[in-house]
């Protein structure tokens, strides 16, 4: 009980509450860990929209999304609370990066192996699942909140020890975040082309992932792999007009 008090006490800490509010100082701490989150996001961006293309319907998409953000919040509470033992958890990182190449193997074996009866086979389990495949969505948004939320989660912690201030950053960064993710679901839907993209973003993601494990302490700098993904985007986008020129 002690330890429970120790970790999660200063979120129900009014003057800490009334302390942060009040100071421009810390507001400006805030704004910065706002950008480090949506810096650090762009990927977990990238894997969200994948997901929701699941779903058959954009309100559906949004919908899942929708949900997932107060899961996301609830989640980030959480972890902000365990952020000092968060450095033991590599674990999850391997089982997040490992989850993401299959569902790269997945989407490019449907893709390229998945003739008529796959299809088919695809369709009927849609129908039979409905609603629950829709959970099923909302479950894999969570599960990924969950693992790119670790590094989010440490960098903040560096820059503040106090985990209020964190959780402000980390709530608003959240809500941008989801702009970003609707953004490229919405996109993905009038260009075709980027849904194979995202796929090969979410294996070089996972790639990134797996590399910052202790055992192999590889971080790539989140400019450097905002600006691979902007110049991914954009050839992705050259390509679609010269397809559609060429029709």
């Amino acid at each position: 009980m002690s330890l429970l008090e120790e970790l999660y006490g200063p979120f129900f800490d009014l003057r800490n509450w009334e302390n942060v509010i009040t100071s421009g100082q810390d507001w400006l701490i805030i704004f910065s860990l706002v950008m480090i989150e949506c810096l650090l996001s762009v990927d977990n961006a990238v894997v969200l929209a994948a997901q929701t293309r699941v779903l058959p319907t954009l309100k559906e998409q949004e919908e899942s999304l929708f949900y997932g953000i107060w899961g996301s919040y609830l989640f980030r509470f959480l972890i902000i609370g365990l952020g000092t033992y968060l450095i033991n958890f590599w674990e999850i990182k391997v089982i997040g990066a490992a989850y993401l190449i299959y569902l790269v193997y997945r989407f490019f074996k449907n893709k390229f192996f998945g003739h008529a009866q796959t299809r088919q086979v695809r369709n009927r389990a849609a129908g039979l699942t409905g609603r629950k495949r829709f959970w099923s969505v909302v479950a894999q948004i969570e599960l990924m909140d969950i693992i790119f939320s670790v590094d989010s989660v440490l960098a903040s912690l560096a820059i503040s020890s106090n985990p209020v201030i964190v959780l402000i950053g980390g709530m608003i960064g959240i809500a941008c975040m989801r702009g970003v993710a609707e953004v490229i679901m919405r996109l993905m839907r009038r260009i075709p082309e980027l849904e194979p993209m995202a796929y090969f973003l979410i294996f070089i993601i996972a790639i990134k992932l797996f590399l910052t494990i202790p055992a192999i302490d590889i971080e790539i700098p989140s400019s450097i792999f905002g600006i691979f993904i902007l110049l991914v985007f954009v050839l992705t986008i050259v390509v679609h007009l010269v397809r559609r020129k060429t029709k």
